[in-house]
């Protein structure tokens, strides 16, 4: 069965498996597994670590516990920051991580989770598993001995928390900010000196002041990570972050190994997980955006000069990465070539109905 064909029917496909109450015919013939996963995340972090949580769930779930998953939180077996590597060289069989902590190695790493002005949540899940993302992606991790499986994301996130304001782009000038991927290089254009900091490591870092501002996620992690007990400004949107996907990463060795039955659950469990985590997210940011916004926390919009900035240094930006990086450049121009089909589409339907519901409407009179 093709993967494409299948992730579309992997929801029910599932459900009919864990309907059946045993572990299903196909798979009474494997043998059993027994794998590590290192995660990027804390585990105060019920989404974005909570996915990895799910996921084992289903996999053990589907193969009748004969395939285990076992979850190991950041710092647990390997660094936050650590876990391509510890997958990489063999330490663990998998990890749930973020692709752009890795552009260290190679700047190509971003585009598995995302890049500045890049696709939201919905048109990057369209780009790798319809476009021929996952395909391309997969290409460049088999140089580092990863395999990727799609698994979660967190949908256009916040701008971050700031000290103080940002009414223009020189405010940014001699800003020590915690930021990943690409943005902050970025930033870097424009005088920010970018920090890369692990989840659980950034709310010391801002109350002590060793950092001015940090991006997170959204509201609700950002609320259980406390930042607005230290920063007072709340910006949005993070242009850095229209949809950032999370991976889980297999070392190519395991994944060759692991028998056909066992990758279709993994495949379909992965996929469900995907959803899982971004419909938690846009359940729970809203609760945890007004709690805040209730004690104090002031919202911001960047300003539209500050955005055009940005916008600007990302594609110079691009420009010097891809004269260097044939790879980079490569999946660039596949994936924005993607893009602008997208945002033609996206304008005409979905951003009308967006506005009207947001700006147009009338709330319902309360009883």
């Amino acid at each position: 069965m093709k993967r494409r064909k299948f992730l579309n029917s992997a929801g029910a496909g599932m459900a009919g498996i864990l309907a059946a109450g045993s572990a299903p015919a196909f798979a009474q013939g494997a043998g059993e597994i027994k794998w590590r996963l290192a995660s990027s995340f804390p585990k105060s972090l019920d989404t974005i670590f909570g996915a990895s949580e799910f996921l084992a769930k289903r996999v053990a779930d589907a193969s009748g516990g004969k395939f285990q998953i076992r979850p190991f939180a950041a710092g647990e077996i390997v660094p936050g920051l650590q876990v391509a590597d510890a997958v990489s060289n063999g330490t663990v069989e998998c990890g749930h991580t973020a692709s752009y902590y890795y552009i260290g190695k190679d700047p190509t790493f971003a585009f598995g989770t995302t890049v500045p002005f890049g696709p939201n949540a919905r048109q990057f899940n369209s780009w790798w598993v319809q476009g021929g993302g996952e395909a391309l992606m997969n290409e460049f991790y088999r140089e580092h001995n990863l395999h990727a499986l799609l698994c979660g994301n967190t949908g256009a996130q916040m701008g971050g928390w700031f000290r103080k304001e940002i009414k223009t782009a020189a405010d940014l000038k001699g800003l020590k900010m915690r930021i990943a991927g690409l943005a902050g290089q970025v930033l870097t254009k424009l005088g920010v000196v970018p920090q890369q900091i692990a989840g659980g490591e950034i709310y010391q870092a801002l109350e002590r002041g060793t950092i001015d501002a940090t991006e997170w996620v959204g509201p609700y992690d950002d609320e259980k990570l406390g930042f607005n007990k230290v920063a007072k400004f709340y910006y949005y949107p993070a242009w850095w972050e229209g949809g950032a996907a999370l991976q889980v990463f297999v070392n190519t060795k395991a994944w060759e190994g692991l028998p056909k039955e066992y990758r279709a659950i993994l495949e379909a469990a992965t996929a469900e997980a995907n959803t899982w985590m971004l419909t938690r997210y846009d359940t729970q940011n809203s609760g945890a955006l007004k709690r805040m916004v209730g004690g104090g926390t002031q919202l911001r919009a960047f300003p539209r000069a500050v955005m055009d900035a940005c916008y600007k240094e990302s594609l110079a930006l691009y420009a010097e990465i891809g004269a260097k990086n044939a790879k980079f450049a490569r999946i660039h121009d596949h994936m924005m070539k993607f893009l602008e089909e997208q945002v033609l589409w996206f304008r005409v339907a979905e951003a009308n109905y967006d506005s009207y519901m947001q700006t147009g409407r009338k709330a319902p009179a309360k009883k």
